[in-house]
């Protein structure tokens, strides 16, 4: 190990070597990269010295806070450019560097490789006897005593030249040389860079969205807590595992939404969950209607035993009628008459929902107290959050939040629901968000997919940007679903669920292929649960879950799945045909997705796969087995044919099987 003052001593004239160009980085290393536990970090930079001097590269790594740094030593890539990894084996934050060094030995060695003349060889043989002996003494024990053995047969006379020379060259000396006398000459890269290292979950995840006031068991009844117990079975069956409700507080009644967002409610009309806060409290509050704090326990101990999660809403803003109105006034922004604007997105109006003014003078005891509610949830056992529309609240308070959250609570997780301009979602996962909301649900031709889905996953955003996947939300159903029928709902999870290892539904409307808008033209639902409850009656036929469960019990079985940054992209003679893979890194696990865009007609078409980058070879046979429908075919060269018909089967997820071993004496592996 190296600390911290050793790897700064003062003698900056005499460090040649450059450090520079270190990677990953954010933003000048503004930003740490993500990972999550289990991971490693790969880290590249170029280090070079003037001359013709052989340097050794360092990359340093540490818990954020520990003195002493670990160290792995750097590999040669060639032009100046060296590359290491460091595993991640716990939660928070790591800190990792780059250091190098002119090393006299690997210099000796290379020199000494190239003389000829027997005086050059001798003198040569003594400079490296003396480089080995003042090595013996930054040694201990036996190693100090094996590295003076050595320099003595260096300059053996008695022994032939030709052994001596190949003494020189032989590997041993390089594992026993210490560097400590030429390490302190050695160059630190100036950043300190960083990564942050979350559960597993924030990589690979399934969510399942539910209100749970519609889960009620009676005509015209409010669903309870207890209720949404019993429904998590039929969940939990389908392969979901983050249960995630909208908020479950106490709604407004002043300006209070009726059905299909209707400016006056009638009685009975329980109004938007996100118009938080009434006479029975306010974000620290549950609905009445849905019971006890006790019965919220008792549901999250449920969630947590059949292995799942529960994620909850936070939206950080109030109903007239919230607590928080009478109390803190000066934590909203008043019109001149005095009275508190409410929020709008003109020509959209929320009338029943008063925004946080985070401009006021009192902006600190706001955030304390928001921080507080965080903090409530936590201690209940939430552990996953979905944030509702960060993008309206300041970057620096939701930094200060995340960090301050996650220094204490390394475990929780944070999903941005943040769509709006793309370099505002990237802030806000910059800044600490787990995982993102995106552009998926808009992105629906083969040229948007291919190229929203390489800008995610195979640029430096992947470094920072968890996507999340939804075809649908409560406040989006897209025209593909409303016009495609039941192949567009399974095309869209399938794509969904394979090209991102987060995704998740709004169900149960998504299962059960609900697709009526409020009107045409509109991205609403119909009586959308949002302004009222809905009776979905589950047990209708068509119902989809069968195959949601097979797709994610795909995704749990396929490793490849469970990453972002293997997707690649390959052609299809079919515009309305799309073919990604994803492969783990020994190549075990290799996963080709094809998908029929076209929700109306049989397509077909050729494949093209990179099956040398596969390791398979041009005149080899190798089986592809179609998971979802258990099917298995023999494939020849990079070039097969496919067909869908969409009312049957619209897409393939194929699993490669390839030969291995003798040629007439082999097995398939996995």
């Amino acid at each position: 190990m190296v600390t911290e003052k050793q790897m700064r001593t003062p003698d900056e004239g005499r460090r040649r070597v450059v450090v520079e160009n270190v990677r990953p980085q954010i933003d000048g290393g503004r930003f740490p990269v993500k990972r999550t536990i289990g991971e490693s970090v790969e880290v590249q930079a170029d280090a070079f010295v003037d001359g013709h001097d052989r340097i050794r590269c360092l990359l340093l790594y540490r818990p954020k806070g520990r003195e002493e740094w670990d160290e792995v030593p750097m590999t040669h890539d060639g032009n100046d450019r060296w590359r290491g990894e460091f595993p991640v084996g716990a939660l928070g934050r790591f800190e990792y560097t780059v250091i190098a060094w002119v090393d006299r030995f690997l210099t000796w060695r290379h020199d000494f490789a190239r003389r000829r003349e027997r005086p050059d060889l001798e003198s040569a043989l003594a400079a490296g006897a003396a480089l080995v002996l003042r090595g013996a003494e930054e040694a201990a024990g036996p190693q100090r005593q094996e590295l003076r053995d050595f320099a003595g047969r260096l300059v053996d006379a008695r022994r032939p030249l030709d052994e001596r020379c190949a003494l020189g060259l032989s590997e041993r000396p390089l594992d026993l040389m210490p560097q400590r006398q030429d390490r302190a000459l050695a160059t630190s890269d100036a950043l300190r860079l960083e990564v942050v290292v979350e559960p597993e979950r924030a990589r690979f995840s399934t969510w399942y969205e539910l209100f749970p006031r519609s889960t009620y068991e009676s005509a015209g009844g409010h669903g309870t807590f207890k209720q949404v117990e019993r429904q998590l079975s039929y969940i939990a069956q389908m392969g979901f595992d983050v249960v995630y409700l909208p908020p479950i507080h106490p709604i407004g009644r002043t300006n209070r939404k009726g059905a299909n967002n209707a400016l006056v409610a009638d009685d009975g009309d329980p109004g938007s969950p996100w118009a938080i806060g009434a006479s029975e409290g306010g974000h620290v509050a549950i609905h009445p209607s849905l019971g006890t704090i006790d019965d919220f326990h008792s549901l999250l101990a449920s969630v947590k035993k059949r292995g799942m999660e529960l994620a909850l809403d936070i939206a950080f803003q109030c109903s007239p009628d919230h607590p928080y109105v009478r109390e803190h006034p000066e934590w909203f922004r008043h019109r001149p008459d005095g009275s508190i604007q409410y929020a709008e997105n003109p020509p959209k109006k929320y009338e029943d929902i008063y925004p946080f003014d985070f401009e006021t003078s009192d902006w600190q005891a706001l955030w304390q107290e928001l921080a507080d509610v965080v903090e409530f949830w936590i201690d209940q056992g939430v552990k996953i959050f979905r944030v509702d529309n960060p993008h309206t609240k300041p970057f620096v308070f939701w930094e200060w939040l995340i960090n301050g959250i996650k220094e204490r609570h390394p475990e929780v997780i944070f999903l941005s629901e943040a769509f709006t301009r793309p370099k505002v979602m990237h802030r806000l996962a910059k800044l600490g968000f787990t995982q993102s909301y995106t552009y998926f649900t808009w992105r629906n031709t083969k040229a948007e997919l291919t190229d929203y889905v390489t800008e995610l996953c195979a640029t430096e955003s992947n470094q920072y940007f968890r996507p999340n996947f939804w075809p649908n939300t409560p406040d989006i159903l897209h025209e593909y679903l409303q016009f495609g029928g039941r192949p567009a709902f399974m095309s869209r999870l399938v794509l969904a669920a394979t090209m991102a290892a987060n995704y998740g539904v709004y169900g149960p409307p998504f299962e059960l292929l609900e697709a009526t808008p409020r009107e045409p033209g509109s991205e609403e639902y119909l009586n959308s649960e949002k302004y009222q409850i809905r009776d979905w009656g589950l047990a209708r036929s068509g119902n989809l879950k069968d195959f949601i469960a097979r797709v994610n019990r795909i995704r749990h079985e396929n490793a490849a799945l469970q990453f972002d940054r293997s997707v690649s992209f390959h052609p299809v003679d079919n515009e309305e045909l799309i073919c990604y893979s994803k492969t783990t890194e020994d190549l075990r696990n290799i996963i080709v997705t094809v998908v029929n865009l076209d929700p109306h007609h049989v397509q077909s078409g050729f494949v093209e796969l990179p099956i040398d980058a596969w390791e398979i070879r041009d005149d080899q046979p190798y089986q592809v087995h179609d998971l979802l429908s258990d099917a298995r075919y023999l494939w020849h060269g990079r070039r097969n044919y496919v067909e869908f018909d969409p009312n049957v089967a619209p897409a393939h997820i194929l699993r490669l099987r390839r030969r291995v071993g003798r040629e007439h004496d082999f097995d398939y592996f996995m």
